[in-house]
């Protein structure tokens, strides 16, 4: 059966209505005005695998990793410390970093930005971080003015230790703060997906969580993309949704998962932040994360997320529209075993009568095709396919 998405576009029209008065019915709100995300973000992150383990030099030697392995050519810029690199504040209540960890953050910053690439920082929306680190709650246009000048091109924003205070409310300050600096910083929403922002964040960042943390496992990654398909009718370029950052690479699934993993969300346009150790990873990881065919998908600048169409047992197809009047298509299963499965052109509204050249991604062939292809697909597996209607 097709999934029945009635209530998302009955959301969207809700949506729309708070956004118009979220933008113009308060007085003195801006929406947000950086002109950044005109596709979905990509860089790297630490959190994932290193956790509180960072210091400056972490960073610089991930700068390098990244521009020596060539994924800096494909289009991954951003270079972000997560949590726990802030430590306390001055009498003027300016953040200082950790200075055994971080003794100069201009610095670091521009060292990023001598490679080629991109420098972002973390905090939170609350008192403190999800670490006990000092949070932004009431300090926003001090720490925004404090991360121009270290030269921050990146704020993912947490969404702990919050006193209760709506998201709705202690979003937009921060949002506001950096569009006060005049430097333009990509604006990432952390906000677990508790609130549907979805539904209001649009005017308020580049991204928004649409769910909790993910964990380096099969259950945690597919749960993740099963949550974030219910947005779909909501991204859209500037405004993205995130189902969290990736595993691949870190170990605890296998090298198909991975390939599952990335190529879902390279399919739902979500961000692509690395959250591996790029300096020791393996040839697979790099193969897996190098797939120019599949990240075009991510970066095509139509920015339609793809979706789930059918639902057949443990067999999925998901699918989503190209600017060039291609579909991105994944025949997703979710089984034990291997499955054979059939993706015809009607499930993703394609005219079944169409002649299409038909690009495997992952195995990087092309054959011609009429009104369906069918794949014999791995456990956990998928094949994932650009179809160019003649």
């Amino acid at each position: 059966p097709i999934p029945n998405y009635t209530a998302n576009a009955m959301g969207v029209l809700r949506g729309v209505l708070f956004l118009v008065l979220l933008c113009f019915g308060i007085p003195g709100a801006l929406c947000l005005d950086n002109g950044l995300g005109r596709t979905p973000q990509m860089g790297w992150n630490s959190w994932n695998h290193f956790h509180c383990a960072v210091n400056d030099s972490l960073i610089r030697s991930t700068a390098d990793a990244m521009v020596d392995s060539g994924l800096i050519k494909f289009g991954y810029k951003y270079i972000n410390i997560d949590d726990c690199w802030a430590q306390s504040r001055d009498a003027q209540g300016n953040v200082q970093p950790d200075p055994k960890a971080f003794p100069k953050m201009a610095d670091l910053a521009g060292y990023v930005h001598s490679k080629g690439l991109l420098f972002g920082v973390y905090s939170d929306a609350g008192n403190k971080t999800c670490a006990g680190r000092p949070g932004s709650l009431g300090y926003e246009n001090k720490d925004a003015e404090t991360y121009a000048k270290w030269g921050v091109d990146y704020l993912k924003y947490d969404n702990c230790n919050n006193d209760g205070i709506d998201p709705k409310v202690r979003y937009p300050v921060m949002r506001d703060a950096l569009n006060k600096t005049g430097r333009p910083i990509f604006y990432s929403l952390c906000e677990w997906g508790d609130e549907d922002p979805a539904t209001w964040a649009n005017p308020v960042g580049n991204s928004w969580r649409t769910t909790g943390d993910i964990q380096d496992n099969w259950d945690s990654m597919i749960s993740r993309a099963d949550q974030n398909n219910d947005w779909w009718l909501y991204a859209e370029p500037g405004g993205w949704n995130d189902p969290d950052m990736l595993e691949v690479g870190n170990g605890g699934m296998s090298v198909t998962e991975y390939e599952t993993h990335f190529s879902l969300w390279c399919l739902m346009k979500a961000p692509l932040l690395i959250g591996t150790d790029l300096k020791s990873m393996s040839s697979d990881t790099l193969r897996i994360l190098s797939n120019a065919d599949v990240i075009a998908i991510n970066q095509d600048p139509l920015g339609k997320q793809g979706y789930k169409r059918k639902i057949d047992g443990d067999s999925e197809i998901w699918a989503g529209a190209l600017s060039n009047g291609s579909f991105a298509v994944l025949l997703l299963n979710r089984g034990d075993a291997t499955a054979s499965i059939t993706a015809k052109w009607s499930d993703f509204d394609l005219d079944p009568s169409k002649e299409a050249t038909v690009s495997d991604l992952w195995k990087h062939t092309n054959q011609t095709l009429t009104g369906s292809v069918t794949s014999s697909v791995a456990s956990h597996g998928v094949a994932m396919y650009r179809i160019t209607p003649h």
